[in-house]
């Protein structure tokens, strides 16, 4: 299977597939609004800013799931983004990362891909990146910050 079979739900609810994202270096994040990392989206709001036209898209997965972090509904955690960073790539509908409800894209992130972790995600601001053929290249713990992530964007594009 490959990640652009998947769909997943935009803020409004409507499906939309990974199909769109074809051919694009993907930065697809678990995020929150009340975390020690949440600074870390105006990082996110550089990288996309830079690369966005040589074709990177940042997929922004709001999670509720560590310590409650994210409590806001879909509406409220996408404004709040976009007031107090700006940010202007996509906010998707909240979802789960771990478990049996996990999403099946964070199922499929998590599958097993060759060099990267099967391991349960631990916080907030885990970040995956993928190539443009639609391999997931590399998993970043939430420490790593966006910045440190520009290298590595920018030989993909």
């Amino acid at each position: 299977m490959s990640i652009y079979a998947l769909s997943v739900k935009r803020i409004n609810g409507e499906m939309v597939s990974l199909e769109k994202y074809r051919g694009k270096v993907l930065l697809i994040v678990n995020t929150a609004t009340h975390c020690g990392f949440t600074k870390q989206y105006e990082g996110l709001q550089t990288l996309y800013a830079k690369y966005q036209e040589k074709g990177l898209e940042i997929l922004d997965f709001p999670c509720n799931q560590f310590a409650g972090q994210a409590p806001e509904s879909d509406e409220e955690i996408s404004a709040f983004c976009s007031l107090t960073y700006h940010t202007t790539f996509e906010t998707f509908s909240k979802i789960k990362v771990n478990g049996a409800q996990a999403s099946p894209l964070y199922q499929y992130l998590r599958a097993g891909h060759a060099g990267i972790s099967t391991a349960p995600i631990r916080w907030n601001f885990t970040k995956f990146l993928v190539g443009r053929d639609g391999t997931i290249v590399a998993r970043f713990d939430s420490k790593v910050t966006p910045a440190q992530l520009d290298e590595e964007i920018a030989r993909l594009l």
